[in-house]
């Protein structure tokens, strides 16, 4: 109670095409095409990662140049980033969806439907181990995946971590060294920083290993994202014609491009900071300073309500006045008539 809600923009890039398709189709078969796509929205501020990918990289808007480029080369290279932001992330094996269990090393789109099947079947996964009950998941997939699949409240506290089924006797290892439960040892950290890693370290676990061991032993579990952050928009304004020059406002970066970078202030159009209002230095490519989803500080330059343009900047009001300034020649600099005689000397146009 007292509480404000927050409005909090969610990007639809994608969502129509998600909505569309078949796997939306069997997700939701009894819900409205239209009413798909706003499913998918909602479930996108839940939980963004799950949810965008189930819909082709391609469709959500990458780049300036996406239609430009080799296709293949596109895809291949998409698919790449986003297997590695979900192995980077982690999956929950019992709750993931087979779009996102697809995404892991060493599973694919049909390993990914038979363990969803062998899940619904048989209930969930007590332990990493019992991944090697789904038919056509062998040792050599369990190994290359078993790292990046986590296992909430089951009977291995290790399984809720990074930490690969390999690695456990040095876990185990560490465990006996610092005197304590795993369960107790699992996010001490000044125990855990008082242990000499070299200690650890054997053939095919080196140095490194082991402190990446002991990293996640401190922090199980963790999630590498940033904490949720939204732009908090100025109330009052939710139309082009409630803008004016000068205003401050808060905006989340939309698209980055060659030029400049697009900034969703809360109004239904975008605004435009130029790649020269950027920042108060020199900026080559827009891309070394913002990137998308970032929330930004921006002041209202110009509003085109005709051609629905919105011109912004980051600069500092401080850095735009002396620009201005600079651009303008002094008095003594500024060009006066051609005279003849001390009078004026009427300039005839070139026809």
């Amino acid at each position: 109670p007292g509480e404000k809600p927050v409005k909090v923009i969610v990007s639809e890039a994608g969502a129509s095409v998600y909505s569309a398709s078949e796997r939306a189709s069997r997700e939701m078969p009894d819900i409205d095409v239209s009413l798909r796509g706003a499913a998918s929205i909602a479930r996108r501020l839940q939980d963004p990662l799950a949810e965008i990918v189930k819909v082709d990289p391609k469709a959500i808007g990458v780049g300036q140049y996406q239609h430009d480029v080799d296709q293949g080369a596109l895809g291949r290279a998409l698919e790449t980033v986003v297997e590695d932001a979900v192995n980077a992330v982690g999956v929950d094996v019992n709750t993931a969806s087979s779009a996102l269990l697809a995404h892991v090393s060493g599973i694919g789109p049909v390993l990914a439907e038979a363990i969803v099947a062998h899940r619904d079947k048989e209930g969930p996964f007590a332990t990493r181990r019992k991944l090697m009950a789904v038919p056509r998941l062998g040792p050599k997939a369990f190994e290359q995946c078993a790292g990046f699949l986590r296992i909430q409240g089951g009977t291995e506290p290790l399984d809720a971590s990074a930490v690969h089924p390999e690695a456990y006797p040095i876990a185990t290892k560490i465990v006996a060294a610092a005197g304590k439960d795993l369960a107790t040892l699992m996010g001490d950290a000044p125990t855990l920083r008082g242990l000499d890693p070299r200690q650890f370290a054997v053939d095919g676990f080196g140095l490194p290993t082991v402190k990446d061991i002991l990293a996640e032993l401190e922090k199980p579990g963790r999630d590498p994202r940033p904490s949720f952050a939204t732009a908090t928009f100025m109330e009052g304004v939710s139309e082009m014609s409630d803008l004016k020059p000068g205003m401050m406002l808060e905006g989340t970066v939309t698209n980055v491009a060659a030029f400049g970078a697009f900034v969703d202030i809360g109004v239904h159009q975008d605004g435009l900071v130029h790649v020269s209002e950027i920042s108060d230095q020199f900026v080559k490519d827009p891309a070394d300073v913002v990137k998308t989803g970032q929330v930004v500080q921006v002041r209202v330059l110009e509003v085109d309500a005709r051609r629905k343009r919105i011109s912004l900047s980051m600069k500092t009001a401080a850095a735009g006045k002396a620009e201005t300034a600079a651009a303008r020649p002094e008095r003594s600099e500024r060009p006066r008539p051609a005279t003849a005689g001390g009078k004026p000397t009427a300039v005839k146009a070139e026809p």
